[in-house]
Formats: C-alpha cells, structure tokens, sequence
C-alpha cells in the first residue's frame, strides 16, 4: 500500500512517517519551508520535495496513493494574523490540492490534521459537537480546510478523518512555548519574556501519543469521522516556564509578563478538549503533561546546546 504524508518532514509529519514505514511503502511530500532532512535520516522512506500550493506538483506526488495523510500547514498561529493570504494559500488553498489530487487519482483516503482552535473560545472540556468559532486566522483555515474534507467525502466518496490536536509537543518540536521559552533562555538565562499574563491554560500532548490515536482513528473509522485527540489535563503557562527553568538548572530568573489575558491576538487562554470519543476505540494518552514537557526538554538540550 503506497501511503503519501504532506508534511511529512515536520515536527508531527515525521513521527507519522515513521511509523507509518512498519506498515508500508510512504512517501514524504514536504517543502522543507519548517520540516526538516535530519528528521528522516533513518527513516526508509521515498521524498519528494515540492510544495502544496503547486498542484501539479501535489498531484503528480500522489499518483497510485492509497491513502493521502495531510499535515502539510502552516503552523503559526501568531503569524497568521500578520499574513493572512500566505495563510489561506497555504492551509487553505494548499489543502483544496491535495484533495483535488485525491479526487483525481482516485485516492481512497484521507486523513487531515486539524485543531482545537476550530473552536474559539469554547466551554470546556469541549466536545467534537461543539460549535465551530474561530478566533484566528489559523483557526479560520484549518475550519474551512474541515469543510473541504467533508464535501469531498460526501461528493466524491474519499474516506476522510479528520482530528482536531491540541498542543501537540515532544522530540522533534520546532515551534510553541515550550521551544520558545528554551530559546529565550538560552540566549539571556537571566531573564524569560512570557507572553499575556501567564495564566494561559491549556492541554498538551505527546507526540508519540498523537500518532498512536491518528492510526487507530485512521484503521477504525467510516465514510467521514471527526475525532478531538488531546490529554485530560491542562498546565499554565506560569507552570510551564517555572518547569523549563528548574529543568535547565537556572537560578534567579527574572519572569517578564507581556501582560493581558492572551498572548497575541487570536490566541486562545484556556483549552481542554473532551477525549472521550477517541478514548471509546481504545486508545488513552501514555505520557502525562509533565513527562511530555521533560520529553521535550530532553530532546532540545540535546539538539540545541
């Protein structure tokens, strides 16, 4: 079974590439704009460099594809309110050619990665059923991109699955608060700059965790499924900065609050999805919040000295 991953080279792309390869030929379809060579080094797997927003391109990736894994993106949220049409070329145009090119090649399936910021600020924890509000540009995308699957699905017969992640951290990452505070301290121990007022709170993820629920989501659902993949716990912002700290051994930092409820315009304080949907085919997270964040810490000291 030939199996093409977008993205294939990113942060979250590359630990489904990897695992993906112990059930089949997969091939790697990846611009290399934030994913990276080294992420697939000792992975056996075909790449082809080229970008979604080129049709051609993404079409003639996917020929003779049985299944089409979309996580292809543009990850920044915060960026997506300062550039909004790259965003939309990217997150939404970008995933219209994949889908054409599915629906062109016959493809079977497609699984699209989606987000919990679909839901603006939701009541918690926040059920697949609850509205769709975006309060970013981003979020915005990835709901349109939703919308796309599902009219394809229900127009052309493509098996879609569709996961709204929450944060999604672990070996690998490239982006979010956690790289962004080890970042910051690396290069001022002294003093760690937290944006909004640090009280943010959210859930987070293991990498590892993540791929497991796509799979199982991937092999056990129907025509067209929905499914949240998230932990059942939530950490602050404040916590998270404090832990980065003790793990990095530094004393006497000074914490510098941006201030405000948000961090940046778009962002969303307080998440925590409801699981339990995902849960009822068998899978739960293995790695708590705080051995994810460890996970991660781990991995960046390695890699970023």
């Amino acid at each position: 079974m030939k199996v093409v991953v977008t993205g294939g080279a990113g942060f979250m792309g590359s630990h489904l590439t990897e695992a993906l390869t112990k059930k089949g030929d997969v091939v790697v379809f990846d611009n290399f704009s934030s994913g990276k060579q080294e992420f697939l080094k000792k992975i056996d797997v075909g790449i082809i460099q080229g970008d979604i927003r080129n049709f051609k391109e993404v079409r003639e990736a996917s020929r003779e594809a049985n299944v089409v894994y979309h996580f292809a993106a543009d990850p920044d949220v915060k960026r997506s309110s300062s550039e909004p049409l790259e965003n939309f070329r990217v997150d939404v145009s970008g995933s219209l050619n994949v889908l054409e090119a599915c629906r062109l090649n016959d493809v079977k399936q497609i699984v699209f990665a989606s987000s919990s910021v679909v839901y603006g600020n939701a009541k918690m924890p926040t059920p697949e059923e609850a509205p769709i509000a975006p309060i970013s540009n981003y979020g915005a995308a990835k709901a349109a991109s939703e919308f796309y699957v599902s009219t394809y699905s229900q127009l052309y017969g493509i098996k879609a699955t569709v996961l709204r992640y929450a944060n999604i951290i672990g070996p690998r990452l490239t982006h979010g608060v956690i790289y962004d505070f080890y970042c910051k301290l690396k290069k001022n121990p002294k003093q760690l700059e937290i944006l909004g007022d640090g009280n943010q709170k959210k859930s987070y993820l293991h990498v590892t965790d993540a791929v497991n629920a796509t799979l199982m989501a991937a092999q056990k659902t129907g025509k067209y499924s929905l499914f949240n993949v998230g932990s059942e716990e939530t950490i602050t912002v404040k916590k998270i900065s404090r832990l980065v700290v003790s793990t990095l051994g530094l004393k006497d930092v000074q914490y510098k609050y941006t201030g405000g409820r948000t961090g940046w315009p778009g962002d969303v304080p307080i998440m925590l999805l409801s699981i339990e949907k995902i849960k009822s085919l068998g899978w739960k997270p293995k790695f708590s919040i705080k051995e994810s964040i460890l996970d991660t810490l781990d991995w960046l000291k390695t890699h970023f000295r």
